[in-house]
């Protein structure tokens, strides 16, 4: 329950915001000086200041009033903040939800070449970039992960099962990007690969070489991996193959996982001759199981998976996989967080790309 100072100070933001829009403060837009931005908030300039600069003093609720109405009165709050060796054009929050279906984001090797990708487009643009510690799993953090940051926007990566709380967060706030992917009735922007486009191109290339007995290895309701997965059973189906529930197998995004779920698979004698894995480390772990089966790669069974880590390449078989582009993504995000007009808040699609190496023997 909101204690009496909490809602105290959420009534004073509406009744700020009404007195604003009537003029009754005599405050502009762009005119805004320290001493009007603490009568609207209606504490005093030091508290006004405190928070500003992000004081432990002055407690977060007040904090998140403060710079919020500084938002909407257009006031230079920005220069109150430390200063950094060099002036930016901007600061990028990075926020990264509780993944679904992976491991730790911070330690999965697609989150660091997609980070990278969204820093060397910011640094294009002289802008800083700051990697948030919240990890949403809700409305509510999502909301707490705009009002708290004093940057001009916020890029989540990853949608994890937040896809209802982005659309709501979309109905009152316009500073963010999602990186993800495109659902129905989706009312936020998102930018990601061509998930289902990818997953069908790994299939139809093991079809191709001759395998008819396709595994596909990972999750398939994190909304990413359910793409991959639909383009599978798309391959499949266009390929005459049939579908056969035995082969589609749940794993996370981990090389244990995998290993562990294609081990229960040999052990139930369930036969099969490739695997689309849902990423590269899926992928691994799946090689892991087979080698320790005794089972040749890509002699007994062909193995694809989707990221093209930089690590794939060097895996003994080097492995195949579907490759996205991560430089472009991360210009996109950027891009769409700083420009305006029609283009900049449209949803888009960065290509994948099949990459054929030894993993997968043709």
């Amino acid at each position: 329950m909101q204690s009496r100072t909490n809602r105290a100070l959420w009534g004073s933001e509406k009744i700020c915001r009404n007195l604003c829009i009537r003029g009754e403060f005599g405050v502009s837009k762009g005119a805004t000086r320290l001493e009007d931005l603490a009568k609207l908030a209606g504490v005093s300039i030091s508290t006004a200041s405190r928070a500003l600069n992000d004081s432990p003093a002055v407690n977060k609720r007040t904090k998140q009033l403060i710079w919020k109405l500084a938002r909407e009165m257009d006031y230079p709050f920005r220069r109150y903040m430390p200063a950094g060796p060099i002036g930016a054009e901007a600061t990028i929050a990075i926020v990264t939800p509780r993944p679904q279906g992976r491991g730790s984001s911070m330690s999965d090797p697609f989150f660091l070449e997609l980070l990278a990708g969204v820093g060397e487009a910011a640094r294009e643009r002289g802008c800083d970039v700051i990697l948030s510690h919240i990890a949403p799993t809700n409305f509510d953090d999502l909301s707490e992960a705009m009002t708290t940051s004093r940057a001009e926007g916020v890029i989540f990566l990853g949608q994890s099962s937040l896809h209802a709380a982005f659309n709501r967060l979309a109905e009152t706030e316009n500073r963010f990007v999602v990186w993800g992917a495109q659902l129905p009735d989706q009312n936020y922007c998102s930018v990601g690969s061509d998930n289902v486009m990818g997953g069908r191109r790994a299939t139809l290339h093991l079809q191709r070489l001759g395998r008819k007995r396709i595994v596909f290895l990972g999750d398939t309701e994190a909304p990413e991996a359910m793409q991959r997965h639909r383009g599978y059973l798309d391959a499949l189906e266009h390929a005459k193959l049939g579908i056969d529930p035995d082969l589609i197998v749940p794993a996370h995004f981990e090389v244990e996982s995998a290993e562990a779920a294609v081990d229960s698979l040999i052990h139930h004698g369930i036969t099969f001759d490739g695997v689309v894995a849902a990423s590269d480390l899926i992928a691994l772990g799946a090689i892991r199981a087979l080698k320790h089966a005794g089972l040749s790669v890509p002699g007994d069974v062909s193995v694809i998976g989707f990221d093209n880590v930089p690590f794939s390449r060097y895996a003994s078989p080097a492995l195949s996989t579907i490759a996205q582009d991560t430089t472009k993504a991360g210009k996109l995000m950027v891009s769409k967080l700083l420009d305006s007009g029609e283009r900049a808040s449209r949803s888009e699609r960065v290509p994948t790309d099949l990459i054929i190496r030894e993993s997968c023997g043709g």
